[in-house]
């Protein structure tokens, strides 16, 4: 069953908040009604329609239970109430969910960073792959991708690859994506037609914003210097390359792709709150005994968490056990939601387990 009274404080509470918007207040008790307002929404919509088919369940029990009602209408009443348990059954399901721990930066964007693993020339090009299905799969959602910085392969692809995805719910969908990725195929510079293994690792940070992470510019060592492509060769006879130092956590970000050295500033900044971000949730997560082992696998960004093999056309998400034989519509991203929402509902379930729900 349901907790009746949660549902009640929650649709009180939303009342309340309403209630005082609608009243007026000033700026920053505005923005802060206006963020828990959306966040109770969504819940509160679920319970609504919830309630609304208990009623309509509770006037057709007691239109049955009259034995003033014709057996015709009977009838019919008995086919609407078989419906609306269904249906009941349903809503009940989507306001457990909507009651489950909210991820505050699941409703944001999110800093994809690529690397390139073991396997030489064709790890780089499998990071290249991956990122190109992120990207592809990026532009199905209508999010929009830039890229922060590129080390490119000498055969091609990436070495590493960082990129900002704004959109959305970007996070939500891409937080399952980070650790080992694995790839499983023929290189074209082989002969014999032998398989070769390689990797490359996936990780997904929440976009952090001002009121997220405060940073402390005295505790900013910024470098500039000239933009380098390959080979360490300069491209570019202005420093425009910046390259900022956290000193308190020792994390180092550089930002060189844009010609403007204020744009690299920008982006160098927001990829440093990212991972300080980043970095706080995990001690937070560590600190509260809700580590990655509380997400769907470990969630351990060691951990080889998928293996894309193209003799066989198999996808096969380790975590969840899950295998699909259409690794082309994969690697366009038009079949990522699959395994994406296979991962969400796993995380769900476990959470719905914690919770006693």
């Amino acid at each position: 069953m349901l907790p009746r009274d949660k549902l009640d404080l929650i649709l009180r509470r939303h009342d309340e908040v309403s209630a005082r918007l609608a009243e007026g207040a000033d700026g920053a008790i505005i923005a802060e009604l206006s963020k828990e307002l959306s966040s109770l929404d969504e819940v509160v919509a679920s319970i609504r329609a919830f309630r609304a088919v208990e009623n309509e369940i509770d006037g057709l029990n007691a239109l049955i239970a009259d034995p003033d009602v014709e057996a015709d209408m009977r009838e019919l009443a008995q086919a609407e109430l078989a419906q609306a348990q269904e249906r009941v059954e349903s809503l009940e399901h989507a306001v457990r969910l909507s009651l489950l721990p909210k991820d505050a930066a699941d409703a944001g964007s999110a800093i994809l960073e690529l690397r390139a693993g073991t396997g030489g020339d064709e790890a780089a090009l499998f990071a290249g792959d991956l990122f190109r299905m992120y990207q592809r799969y990026a532009d199905l959602h209508g999010w929009k991708t830039e890229i922060v910085s590129t080390s490119e392969g000498t055969a091609g692809g990436y070495k590493e690859i960082v990129a900002e995805i704004a959109g959305r719910g970007v996070f939500a969908k891409l937080k399952f994506e980070s650790g080992v990725h694995r790839v499983q195929r023929v290189p074209d510079t082989e002969t014999q037609g032998r398989i070769h293994t390689s990797a490359a690792t996936v990780a997904v940070l929440p976009e952090a914003q001002d009121v997220d992470i405060a940073i402390n510019e005295a505790d900013l060592k910024i470098d500039t210097m000239r933009a380098q492509g390959a080979g360490g060769q300069h491209v570019n006879k202005t420093e425009s390359a910046i390259r900022i130092t956290h000193i308190p956590t020792g994390t180092v970000v550089m930002v060189q792709d844009e010609r403007s050295q204020h744009k690299n500033r920008a982006r160098a900044m927001n990829l440093l709150r990212a991972r300080l971000y980043d970095e706080q949730r995990q001690k937070l997560d560590a600190e509260r005994a809700a580590d990655r082992r509380a997400q769907v696998g470990s969630g351990d960004r060691s951990e080889r968490i998928r293996t894309y093999n193209f003799p066989q056309g198999r996808c096969t998400d380790h975590r969840i056990n899950l295998t699909l034989y259409k690794l082309d519509k994969v690697m366009t991203g038009e079949a990522l939601d699959e395994i994406v929402d296979a991962l969400t509902a796993a995380h769900q379930a476990r959470l719905m387990a914690a919770e006693g729900a």
